[in-house]
């Protein structure tokens, strides 16, 4: 049987027609021999027809379209005007070596030409690849690597402008950015108590949120400057609790703790106001997620919140590797540390990852988070499958989704309610027969 060679070369089509298959019996060994000795694989394969690109353009939406596995209008012409004809109801006495299978299954589809790709085909090519400039006379000096870097540049640029407009894009990056931002503003915060709590000792136990502390410090100061001026700006800051304020000024006034330099205070008030501007900047950052995750997976962000949505959507990689998640391994994700160890050691593996943040696995008992956990992925599976796959933008899905996963809820609690009645029902009976099983006997004993 007739073989030929498709090569899709960076400057056009190539067909190239096997000889000699009867000697080497599609020998994988006897190809590479060849491969290497330009001579030798010269007797081996043989350039049939070329069909060139017109301009860069056509060049990049040939390359793109073989790379998915389709076949373009050009080149089922260029198949159908160099191939033998294939008629119908009798067995082609030629097959068609390809590099991609895909690509392979659809020109068998469209054209009834039996394709192949092999270990075999892939050695042929691969020594296609290497002489490639052997073959084609008509390229002048220079051109095969100008042609070869402008096309890798056009395609490589087409595929990063693609990955860079994804919108799961953004979301990745700010849940990862928020993560940082709370280390930051913690150890921000640590630094600024430890730095001002010598001068102001009392202040630490009164304000406990580090935000508040921040301004407060930022404020007073010096201590020994404290006076009623402040209260009505220290209330202010503190949330509207006047009374607090007034025992800030009142610590103040009488704090045991030591006096700083103007430079201490310096350092103190830098730290102060970075942890400042650090919260204000996650404060904003984070209602930039919400409003990019209800964009990117409305449905999703409407059934377990935006947090927990963008941090699923982050460690599965995109939103298109989370819809293809089964809804069991979706439930686990984030814990696979736990069940590797949990499966090497035998022990029990665990029942949720990332989804234990949303509410409902909260609000469930002990003995229903299980449950909760393999209803609640099943229903996420569904929703980003939705958000990804689907037309409609509306978080509709995503709210009836949700109102299913409120009615398994409060079933489970419903059934576990009525379990320790009937529980308690039957400890009240058996131990009412065994008194009177013991008032009986006593009755025959007199």
């Amino acid at each position: 049987m007739a073989m030929f060679v498709l090569y899709e070369s960076f400057s056009g089509y190539a067909l190239f027609d096997v000889h000699g298959l009867d000697e080497i019996g599609q020998n994988v060994e006897a190809v590479q021999t060849s491969v290497s000795d330009l001579a030798q694989f010269g007797q081996v394969v043989k350039l049939t027809a070329f069909h060139p690109w017109q301009t860069a353009q056509d060049a990049l939406n040939q390359i793109n379209a073989v790379s998915e596995g389709f076949m373009s209008e050009e080149l089922r012409s260029f198949l159908d005007l160099n191939l033998p004809k294939v008629e119908e109801g009798v067995e082609p006495k030629f097959s068609l070596g390809v590099s991609d299978p895909k690509l392979g299954s659809c020109i068998s589809e469209a054209t009834k030409i039996p394709c192949q790709s092999n270990e075999f085909v892939q050695e042929l090519l691969r020594g296609v690849r290497q002489h490639f400039d052997s073959f084609i006379n008509d390229l002048k000096p220079g051109g095969f690597e100008k042609a070869q870097q402008g096309l890798a540049h056009s395609y490589s640029r087409a595929k990063v402008k693609h990955n860079v407009n994804r919108k799961d894009h953004m979301v990745i990056q700010t849940i990862s950015l928020l993560d940082t931002l709370d280390k930051d503003i913690n150890s921000y915060a640590m630094r600024t108590r430890e730095w001002y709590s010598p001068h102001f000792p009392e202040l630490d136990k009164i304000v406990n949120d580090n935000y508040m502390y921040a301004q407060a410090s930022k404020i007073i100061e010096d201590k020994s400057k404290l006076s009623e001026e402040h209260v009505p700006v220290l209330t202010e800051v503190l949330g509207g609790d006047e009374d607090k304020a007034r025992e800030v000024v009142e610590a103040g006034q009488a704090s045991m703790g030591l006096g700083l330099s103007p430079l201490d205070l310096l350092h103190a008030q830098t730290f102060a106001q970075g942890v400042i501007d650090l919260t204000d900047y996650r404060k904003k950052l984070y209602d930039y997620l919400v409003v990019k995750v209800k964009d990117v997976a409305p449905n999703l962000a409407a059934l377990i919140g935006e947090t927990v949505a963008a941090r699923l959507i982050s460690h599965a990689g995109s939103l298109i590797n989370l819809a293809k998640h089964p809804s069991s391994t979706l439930q686990i994700l984030g814990a696979e540390r736990a069940l590797f160890r949990a499966l090497r050691t035998g022990g029990k593996t665990p029942k949720h990852g990332l989804i234990s943040h949303s509410s409902f696995i909260g609000r469930a008992s002990a003995r229903n988070k299980g449950r909760m956990a393999r209803c609640l992925a099943g229903k996420c599976s569904i929703a980003a499958r939705v958000d990804y796959f689907g037309d409609n933008s509306s978080a509709d899905f995503g709210e009836k989704l949700r109102g299913q996963v409120e009615e398994r809820l409060d079933s489970l609690h419903n059934v576990y309610a009525m379990e320790e009645v009937l529980e308690d029902e039957e400890i009240v009976d058996a131990s009412g027969e065994e008194i009177d099983e013991e008032e009986a006997a006593a009755d025959d004993d007199e």
